[in-house]
């Protein structure tokens, strides 16, 4: 129920939603007739019914931001042969590493400045240039012709791509109240299908022409760009997102009453007070909060909230194991036999992550959702990182049996198993994350966490080229020889995760 009424105070010129007398006293809501924000929660407040079409919407942002993440691996090995980069065999995983951590070395660089920028302008600006960076520079990175303008791109898709953080912060606020749940649950659920799915593109159309010598030719563009292909594809799925991306409701409110201060304050209070920072005014301008509460909570120091802090801990090694897992899987199964590889080719770890990453889609929409509400995500992680440590175990051995269908089939469990293991821990803390901190911090608390998650993963690649090409020197000594040693260290840090998941390390946040 509302009606226009003009009044003669500071709301004179803007719209007043009317609600019942008993009510009234305890939650007035003003629309600026001007404000995006505004119109975004007017939107709100009439909506019926369940957001599908906004549902899809960040769904297909973050699918098409994560799709380039991991997309490289089953190739990367090929493609630094390649490049004439590594002087010895041996030494194709390590620069392979480099490759792979110039993505999340630019995006640690680059997003606490992408929270600022979707603080400052808005977050629809950020997933405009985030989407479109996907278009350029992935697509110059299937062009590269040598070692340092695939860092070069890698790099600097990383730097301009900043908009995970700002796009958990544009769920929570397009959605109502009863569909927070769902709208982040959407976020963590594309972007670990990105992962998963984009790796399978690239194994399948990387190296085209010797895939598929009917239609493509060695002497083609496509025989001379073997990995232009899966990035063309990605690329094009990305424009063809872009390019609705602006006409997307604007969320951040562009005004400020009496309290109105600079984006770089807000900026260091959210890290030091959790304050508005990379949050819209939403609560500030709509509803008229307890000034003593909101005074209590705003004193709050991200910083020293150890069930925020603990489980962001926990998350970071966490994505450093997956993000080193994922690159170490790919140079593993592409490696020769003699160096206890699988032999395989980019077209069968293709094959691999499809069927992983379908095996994650129907659990994570079917079954995640009564795991978590069992189990709750402390336990849910906690049992993910135990089960982990006997499926990464049992990887090296693997490739040591002699029938082509028993590898074939176990790897495929093997593979299914750990990456429905891994996304169920990563969603499970995400989940701790948001629950740790009130509405108004949670984008400042997504910030923290994507800087401290994106410089771990940064490592993740790096190490684990090292790694992976360490082992394989080292394939006639008596203790871990060869990747033994490599999944073992893998298993250490999955170690190290469990460990943090239980108390004094991580601790929910207890609801009154």
């Amino acid at each position: 129920m509302g009606e226009e009424i003009n009044n003669k105070d500071e709301y004179s010129h803007r719209e007043r939603l009317l609600i019942p007398k008993e009510e009234e006293k305890e939650k007035e809501y003003f629309y600026h007739p001007n404000c995006p924000g505004c119109k975004v929660q007017q939107y709100k407040d009439l909506q019926q019914g369940f957001p599908v079409r906004d549902l899809f919407r960040i769904w297909a942002i973050v699918l098409a931001s994560a799709l380039p993440i991991s997309s490289l691996f089953p190739f990367l090995y090929f493609m630094i042969r390649d490049l004439n980069i590594a002087e010895k065999e041996e030494d194709i995983g390590y620069y392979a590493g480099y490759v792979g951590s110039s993505y999340m070395l630019g995006r640690a660089l680059t997003s606490v400045f992408w929270g600022y920028v979707a603080d400052r302008y808005g977050r629809k600006p950020v997933i405009i240039i985030g989407t479109f960076t996907v278009v350029i520079f992935n697509t110059l990175f299937g062009l590269s012709l040598n070692f340092w303008m695939a860092i070069a791109t890698r790099f600097l898709l990383g730097c301009f791509n900043g908009l995970l953080g700002p796009i958990k912060a544009y769920a929570t606020e397009l959605f109502r109240e009863e569909h927070h749940a769902i709208g982040l649950s959407t976020v963590s659920t594309a972007w670990g299908i990105g992962l998963i799915i984009g790796p399978a593109m690239g194994g399948f159309l990387a190296q085209p022409a010797e895939k598929y010598p009917n239609i493509f030719s060695q002497d083609s563009f496509l025989g001379r760009f073997p990995y232009f292909l899966p990035c063309i594809v990605i690329s094009t799925f990305a424009l063809g997102v872009a390019i609705p991306c602006f006409w997307l409701p604007e969320t951040l409110h562009n005004h400020h009453s009496g309290n109105n201060r600079s984006s770089s304050s807000n900026l260091i209070e959210g890290l030091e007070t959790g304050a508005q920072s990379f949050t819209s005014d939403t609560d500030h301008h709509h509803e008229p909060q307890n000034k003593e509460n909101q005074t209590t909570q705003s004193k709050k120091s991200l910083l020293k909230n150890w069930p925020l802090m603990s489980s962001i801990i926990a998350y970071s090694v966490f994505a450093l194991h997956d993000m080193a897992y994922s690159e170490i899987f790919s140079l593993w199964a592409v490696s020769p036999k003699k160096f206890g590889g699988l032999s395989y080719s980019t077209e069968n770890v293709g094959e691999i992550l499809s069927f992983s990453g379908l095996g994650l889609l129907i659990f994570q929409t079917l079954f995640y959702p009564h795991v978590e509400k069992i189990f709750g995500p402390i336990m849910v992680s906690r049992i993910g990182g135990f089960i982990s440590i006997p499926v990464l175990a049992c990887h090296p051995f693997i490739a040591m049996i002699s029938s082509g269908l028993a590898v074939w089939i176990l790897i495929n469990i093997a593979s299914l198993v750990k990456n429905v293991l891994s996304i169920s821990i990563v969603t499970g803390l995400f989940i701790l994350q948001n629950r740790a901190v009130d509405q108004d911090q949670r984008g400042a608390a997504n910030g923290i966490a994507m800087t401290a998650m994106s410089l771990f993963k940064a490592i993740g690649p790096a190490a684990g080229g090292a790694i992976f090409s360490w082992g394989e020197t080292r394939l006639n000594v008596s203790f871990l020889p060869g990747v033994q040693l490599v999944f073992f260290i893998l298993i250490l840090v999955e170690v190290i995760g469990v460990i943090l998941t239980f108390k004094p390390f991580l601790i929910a946040r207890s609801v009154a």
